[in-house]
């Protein structure tokens, strides 16, 4: 197997989802959250509960960029944070009811899409595509430590 064309593949293949992600994403989110908002809060409902230093990583933003955005997201109800029982020094940040209820229609809006996109697919071919997606989730995407 030629590894420089396996990363090749795999180049294209995440410009692919980053392109098919704001297809369905776009005009999912609200009026009166940013973009780098929806993303903060889209990280947080797949990930809850989260550390500030982790959404400023995954997020690609500054510690102090992170922090305003995520105060901005509790003033409008939209995420709460806590201190860990374990270790007082550390505070998770998750979805408030408000924003559950949020990401939930917009997660629905975007199945909607997703269903659409595979409607046409055959029951092979949808465990095809789950096969590769649990693939690519154990041995690409998983987080090693």
């Amino acid at each position: 197997m030629d590894k420089h064309q396996l990363f090749r593949q795999f180049v294209g293949f995440t410009t692919a989802v980053h392109e098919v992600k704001h297809e369905m994403t776009k005009d999912v989110k609200t009026a009166d959250i940013t973009p780098v908002q929806y993303d903060i809060l889209e990280y947080i409902a797949v990930s809850q509960p989260v550390t500030l230093s982790q959404i400023s990583d995954c997020q690609h933003l500054s510690m102090p960029n992170a922090s305003r955005e995520i105060r901005k997201l509790q003033d409008k109800a939209l995420c709460e944070k806590y201190t860990s029982a374990e270790d007082r020094r550390v505070q998770y940040i998750r979805l408030s009811p408000e924003g559950q209820a949020l990401m939930d229609k917009a997660f629905q809006v975007i199945e909607s899409r997703f269903l659409e996109r595979i409607a046409g697919l055959s029951d092979g071919q949808l465990g095809e595509i789950s096969r590769a997606l649990d693939v690519l989730q154990s041995h690409v995407f998983s987080q090693k430590q």
